[in-house]
């Protein structure tokens, strides 16, 4: 009986994968006929099957899924982009709220204040096993003051807006008429066409003399020599797109997806389209509400994260604001299709 249903299952699988797969082509060659109704700043995938994931630790297993073909915004999500969207709506985000004794019971009094993680560095070589030496709680600090009150963002409007958490992104992307991409969507993305290959622009490591992508160059996290140009977040569009048109999926910022967090693959998730477990599963912090956020950022480098790799993945606690995460919307093919 348990091998009958196996096949039964396997069967449903290959149906639906042979309708998405049909699907996508149709969708394509839409897009590719109607560019007078593509979405602004936004770039056609067209979906298919890949292989996700890596042999790296909370990577894989390498297993194949298959995506739906959708739009994604070609970089990511601007700070006049979304100083936009507060204008229009009065959003405000998360780092500009005090946090709740209730949320909170053990904080000090003086903690309970508005404010988000910043980086800070070190004044030499220091265990890599305790991220609190580089990180500091800084009131104040928000999307509009990444570092603190003493900084701004003016003149930065094709900078990546930074200190916004998973609500925040969510919101904007609703707002937007979109929705966050989840983790097999923006890695399909992230991998322009390069199949199970180590890094967004092919196999090869990045040399010291070429601009790929804007990483921490030097020994982390007490120097950063800025050979790439930038020392923390680059404007939007300053390195080469990868194979989709798409810019800083490596580097720059990390993105957050709509998958909540969990250490490895799960077999039994569905390999069409799968949208992640159903709650956060993080055996290091149990009881935390952690989602998947991508691509690295400029905190990034081999000795450190080596988030920069499609395949790389990082538990980020939803309501905790960061200086370096950020995100891009996406559009279903279907709900465009719809709408023109």
């Amino acid at each position: 009986m348990i091998p009958l249903l196996c096949l039964l299952l396997c069967l449903a699988g290959c149906s639906e994968k042979a309708r998405v797969e049909r699907r996508n082509r149709q969708l394509t060659a839409m897009a590719q006929n109607a560019k007078a109704t593509h979405p602004a700043n936004m770039r056609w995938i067209p979906g298919g099957v890949f292989r996700m994931g890596s042999q790296n630790e909370h990577e894989g297993p390498v297993h194949p899924v298959t995506v739906s073909a959708f739009w994604i915004e070609e970089h990511e999500l601007t700070n006049g982009e979304f100083a936009k969207f507060a204008q229009a709506t009065g959003h405000v985000t998360v780092a500009e709220k005090a946090p709740s004794r209730e949320e909170f019971p053990d904080a000090r009094p003086e903690q309970l204040v508005a404010g988000g993680l910043v980086f800070t560095g070190t004044a030499g070589a220091v265990p890599l096993d305790d991220f609190t030496q580089w990180w500091a709680y800084v009131p104040g600090a928000n999307w509009r003051h990444p570092q603190g009150p003493s900084s701004s963002i003016a003149g930065k409007d094709n900078f990546p807006v930074v200190q916004v958490v998973y609500s925040d992104a969510a919101a904007y992307c609703a707002w937007a008429g979109k929705r966050l991409p989840t983790e097999a969507e923006w890695e399909f993305a992230a991998r322009g066409g390069l199949d199970q290959a180590t890094y967004v622009w092919g196999n090869e490591r990045k040399q010291d003399h070429e601009k790929v992508a804007n990483l921490w160059e030097g020994e982390f996290p007490y120097h950063n020599s800025g050979k790439d140009g930038f020392e923390r977040t680059a404007p939007v569009e300053s390195f080469p797109p990868n194979g989709y048109g798409l810019y800083d999926m490596a580097g720059n910022v990390w993105e957050w997806t709509s998958d909540w967090y969990q250490p490895a693959f799960d077999p039994s998730l569905l390999s069409v389209n799968p949208r992640g477990p159903e709650t956060s599963n993080d055996p290091q912090e149990p009881g935390t509400h952690k989602r998947v956020i991508k691509g690295g950022s400029f905190l990034c480098n081999d000795t450190y994260c080596g988030g920069y790799r499609p395949s790389a993945r990082m538990p980020a606690e939803v309501n905790t604001p960061m200086e370096h995460t950020g995100f891009r919307c996406v559009l279903d093919g279907e709900a465009w299709a719809k709408s023109r």
